[in-house]
């Protein structure tokens, strides 16, 4: 039982990645994916503190306290002497034969994370981008950062295939979020949001321009709002970590307000620059 098919070879188990890593065949995990700017990871203590909570909602024992974990992550940004880029880390429930129930407690969780480089998007957050839109397929538990993810492929897929950056979700006639951003709408000055309730991933961009908002003096409303209610908007935009805050011009072939990037969007995307320029020094 020691040997495997991988790709078109007949190979040894243990020359290949673990099989039955739950991950692997269930999706039994969770992630978080961190911006680094100038070198240092960005709101760290917010995507971690997302971590906990999505390993408590799924049952699964984080395998190192938090501040190991930060630790960690600070090292290999500094040994893979990045500058700019992400880190991306998840935990699986661990290895064992597969069943889909629990494996017993002394099955440890698997912990794994690399960085990558990726320039800031500064080009597109001034000329602002298009979206899509498509139905919201998956599951109910959205709030829960897992790695089951196929459904938001799909959508970004879509979006791709159609040249625009996002593809924006909706259940029915209420717009939730994107494939891989949360999503603001603005009308008459103000800020319109889909509540954080299962529905979304409450994102750590997303939450810190809740709170840039109120430095702006800028009215959020976290309530839903519909997709005709999107279409005619003031203003479009998305954020998420290193996408940081887009404008959206156009959904499917509708122009958005006059098709450029919008005011209110402007001052948020100028506030969260600064933003990461301040926070970089203090973390």
């Amino acid at each position: 039982m020691n040997k495997m098919l991988f790709n078109d070879q007949i190979m040894d188990r243990k020359d290949v990645i673990n099989i039955e890593d739950r991950g692997y065949q269930f999706g039994d995990g969770i992630y978080e994916v961190i911006g680094v700017y100038d070198g240092k990871p960005l709101l760290l203590d917010d995507h971690l503190e997302r971590l906990v909570r999505s390993a408590e909602q799924v049952q699964l024992s984080l395998p190192s306290s938090v501040e190991d974990l930060k630790s960690k992550l600070d090292q290999l940004v500094s040994i893979n002497e990045l500058e700019e880029g992400i880190i991306y880390m998840q935990v699986s429930r661990g290895a064992s034969p597969r069943w889909h129930e629990f494996p017993d407690a002394a099955v440890a969780p698997v912990t794994i994370a690399y960085t990558r480089a990726e320039e800031r998007m500064t080009d597109i957050e001034d000329q602002g981008a298009t979206a899509v839109l498509t139905e919201d397929i998956r599951w109910l538990r959205c709030d829960i950062k897992t790695l089951n993810l196929l459904p938001n492929v799909l959508a970004k897929q879509k979006a791709v295939e159609n040249g625009s950056i996002e593809a924006i979700l909706h259940r029915g006639e209420t717009v939730t979020e994107a494939s891989a951003s949360n999503v603001f709408i603005v009308k008459n000055g103000e800020l319109y949001t889909h509540p954080a309730d299962n529905y979304i991933l409450n994102g750590i961009t997303r939450k810190k321009i809740l709170q840039l908002c109120k430095k702006l003096n800028i009215t959020v409303n976290e309530e839903t709002y519909t997709v005709t209610e999107l279409l005619d908007a003031d203003e479009v935009f998305v954020t998420a970590t290193k996408l940081d805050v887009v404008p959206i011009l156009k959904v499917d072939q509708h122009t958005i307000g006059s098709g450029v990037p919008g005011e209110t969007t402007k001052r948020i995307v100028e506030e969260f620059r600064s933003l990461y320029k301040q926070d970089v020094k203090s973390i």
